[in-house]
């Protein structure tokens, strides 16, 4: 029988502006340890303010994995940082008995936790296609197509999620297959226990946050960081809420003040919807934002 220390991956979930990353970094330097980022744009260099990203400040005082690793030009998906952050993993699990997990995209931290379904590649050019498509079409016209080809799929909450619709159609087309047979596999184990702690905020005060939190995005920027990478702005990590607002104003789509109503709308809509995926995955506890001592109350009897 082995003596040695289970190692333990701590996951700090929740929706957008509702305090993950001052919690965790709180509690990174408390337990003496390192965080990997799980939000699905802070990988990119470009992207920094519509992101929110950790400042430099707030970098330095706790050690960060996949924040600026990866360049807007790149190819990044879920499936390629399950793989990274499992060997990272095996790295920092040698001078750690545990390590924290940050973010609010429930793919992402899915994927580390279990495992994602042994998809294959799509043809050439055809996830262009079918994004063009979402653009000019709309996602209602893709949701009716899914729902011809995969009923079961269908039936998913996933259909209210344009990128995964997308997928669905995808895979379909690339193998004839629908997306919901390859989904039907058993989880992966993983080498670690996991601790999982979602946070929360009285919904009046959580809304206040994104409307401040967009008003100072618009003030440091974000219009013109936009521009900056208009170029791919087909790319998934553009086609999100902070950005696919600012790329129908620079069309002209609406004016300027039209588009600060629907980023903080189309953001708060977002944070209920993390709320809601958050309350469906896992064995998730709970806790307000302000509960920290709690919080490490929680962990430490855990970590015994």
């Amino acid at each position: 029988m082995s003596n040695t220390p289970e190692k333990y991956l701590i996951v700090i979930a929740g929706p957008t502006a509702v305090g993950k990353t001052d919690l965790s970094i709180r509690l990174a330097k408390a337990l003496n340890t390192e965080i990997i980022s799980a939000d699905s744009r802070q990988f990119f260099r470009e992207l920094n303010i519509g992101t929110a990203k950790p400042s430099e400040q707030e970098l330095n005082q706790a050690k960060h994995h996949f924040i600026n690793s990866h360049s807007i030009a790149e190819s990044y998906s879920a499936g390629d940082f399950e793989r990274n952050v499992l060997s990272l993993l095996e790295t920092l699990f040698l001078k750690n008995q545990c390590v924290i997990m940050t973010g609010g995209s429930g793919l992402y931290i899915k994927a580390v936790l279990e495992g994602l379904d042994d998809l294959p590649p799509p043809l050439p050019d055809l996830r262009q296609r079918l994004t063009d498509r979402l653009e000019h079409e709309g996602l209602p016209a893709l949701q009716d197509e899914v729902r011809a080809i995969d009923a079961d799929f269908a039936l998913t909450k996933e259909m209210a999620n344009p990128q995964r619709v997308v997928r669905a159609l995808e895979v379909f087309y690339s193998t004839g297959t629908p997306i919901s047979k390859y989904q039907q596999r058993q989880l992966r184990t993983r080498p670690f226990r996991t601790i999982l702690i979602a946070l929360d905020r009285n919904r009046a005060e959580l809304y206040n946050r994104i409307d401040k939190r967009m008003d100072l995005m618009i003030e440091g920027g974000l219009v013109d960081e936009a521009k900056s990478v208009i170029e791919f702005r087909s790319h998934h990590a553009l086609q999100t809420v902070g950005y696919k607002e600012i790329y129908g104003f620079l069309d002209q789509l609406y004016d300027e003040a039209e588009m600060v109503r629907l980023l903080k709308q189309n953001s708060r809509r977002y944070a209920k919807r993390q709320l809601t995926w958050f309350r469906h995955q896992g064995d998730f506890k709970w806790f307000e934002a302000s509960q920290f001592d709690d919080i490490v109350t929680y962990v430490s009897e855990r970590l015994e």
